[in-house]
C-alpha cells in the first residue's frame, strides 16, 4: 500500500517529491538513485531528475517503497 503525499501546487519535481515523502535524506541521495534507474514513475524507469509529477502519479523507489502524489 502506498502513502498519498499531499502537494499545494499543480506539479512537484521528481526529486523535490523523494524528499518530501521521506523517501530519501537529501538531495544528493535522491540524484544518485535517479542516475542508477533505481525508482519508477507510473512503472516506468525515470532517469529525469527534474521529472515533473502531477496528481495521481505513483513513485516506486527499489527496497524503499512507493508514494503516490495527491
Amino acid at each position: 500500500m502506498s502513502e498519498t503525499i499531499k502537494i499545494d501546487s499543480d506539479y512537484i519535481k521528481l526529486d523535490s517529491f523523494l524528499k518530501l515523502a521521506n523517501l530519501v535524506m537529501s538531495g544528493g541521495e535522491a540524484k544518485l538513485l535517479i542516475q542508477e534507474g533505481q525508482l519508477k514513475v507510473n512503472g516506468e524507469i525515470e532517469t529525469r531528475r527534474g521529472r515533473k509529477l502531477y496528481a495521481g502519479d505513483r513513485v516506486e523507489v527499489a527496497g524503499r517503497g512507493s508514494a503516490v502524489v495527491g
